[in-house]
C-alpha cells in the first residue's frame, strides 16, 4: 500500500540488449518510454550496448542525456547475447522486468498487453509470435529449433525463443543464468519452469528486420548453437544440476554512462 492508503503500482525495469542496432534503438527506447509511462510512474529503461562497433553507443548515450529514466551499460567488447541478458537482469532495480531485442523485430509498445497478466498468481508472461516475419529458410530453421528444444527440454511453452518477456525480478533470487550465447533463452525458460514459477503466454507481433543483419543464421553459428544446446541439455536434463544464482561475471569491466 502507498502512503495514502491506495494500492501500490508495481515498478518496472525495461532493458534492450543491443548490438549494432543504431538504426532502431532510438525509436524502440522512445516507444518503450511512452508505453511504460502509461503503466506505472516508477520505471527505468536500460540499454545494454554489447560492444557495438557502429553508432549504437553514441545514440544510447544521447537517449540517456535526454530521458532521466534511461541509462546505458556498455560492454567494452562484444560478449555475446547471453552476456547482454545477464547484464540487463543484474542491472534491473524494479519489481518487474521486461526485455526485448534492440533490432526492432518486436514492438515494445505491446508490453502493455503483457502487464495485465502479471497477477499475483503469475511470475512470468511469455510472448509468442503470431506469425514470423522472416525469410522462409529462417522460418523453417526456427520451427525445427523450436520443436527440438521443446521436446529435449520438456518445456510446455508455445515459443521458447520469443524474446519478448515480462517477469518478476525476484525470480533471479532463485534462478542463476550462465550461458553467454543465444541458448540462454532455453536456459532461462528451463530453469524458471523447473523452479516451479508460473508462466502464461500472450500473442505478440513479429516484424521484418528493417535494419542490420541477423547474427545467428549462418552455418558456423548454427553448429555452435547445436553444441551449446547439447551441453545445456546434459547439464539441465540428464545431470539436473541447476546451479545457484550468482552475479554477472566481472572478468570484463562494465562502463556506465551517466543518466
Amino acid at each position: 500500500m502507498s502512503a495514502d492508503g491506495r494500492p501500490k503500482v508495481p515498478s518496472l525495469s525495461i532493458f534492450f540488449p543491443a548490438y549494432n542496432d543504431s538504426g532502431t534503438i532510438g525509436s524502440l527506447v522512445i516507444a518503450a518510454h511512452r508505453a511504460a509511462a502509461s503503466l506505472t510512474p516508477d520505471f527505468e529503461i536500460i540499454v545494454v550496448n554489447d560492444g557495438s562497433p557502429d553508432n549504437t553507443a553514441q545514440i544510447a548515450d544521447e537517449l540517456a542525456r535526454t530521458y532521466p529514466e534511461v541509462r546505458v551499460v556498455h560492454h567494452p567488447v562484444n560478449r555475446g547475447y547471453g552476456a547482454a541478458l545477464q547484464t540487463g537482469f543484474a542491472e534491473a532495480r524494479k519489481d518487474f522486468v521486461f526485455y526485448t531485442d534492440g533490432d526492432g523485430q518486436y514492438d515494445p509498445s505491446e508490453m502493455t498487453a503483457l502487464w495485465p497478466h502479471l497477477t499475483d498468481s503469475v511470475d512470468l508472461v511469455n510472448g509468442y509470435k503470431i506469425s514470423r516475419s522472416d525469410p522462409m529458410h529462417r522460418i523453417i530453421i526456427g520451427r525445427i529449433y523450436h520443436h527440438a528444444v521443446k521436446r529435449l527440454f520438456g518445456l510446455p511453452v508455445r515459443d521458447v525463443d520469443c524474446d519478448f518477456r515480462m517477469m518478476r525480478r525476484a525470480i533471479f533470487d532463485r534462478v542463476g543464468l550462465e550461458r553467454t550465447s543465444g541458448v540462454i533463452c532455453v536456459e532461462l525458460m528451463k530453469k524458471i519452469h523447473d523452479a516451479g514459477f508460473r508462466i502464461v503466454e500472450v500473442p505478440v507481433r513479429h516484424y521484418h528486420r528493417a535494419f542490420g543483419r541477423s547474427q545467428f543464421f549462418n552455418f558456423r553459428r548454427l553448429a555452435k548453437t547445436a553444441i551449446d544446446l547439447l551441453r545445456l541439455w546434459v547439464e539441465l536434463v540428464i545431470v539436473r544440476r541447476h546451479r545457484p544464482a550468482r552475479p554477472v561475471s566481472t572478468r570484463e569491466p562494465l562502463r556506465r554512462s551517466p543518466s
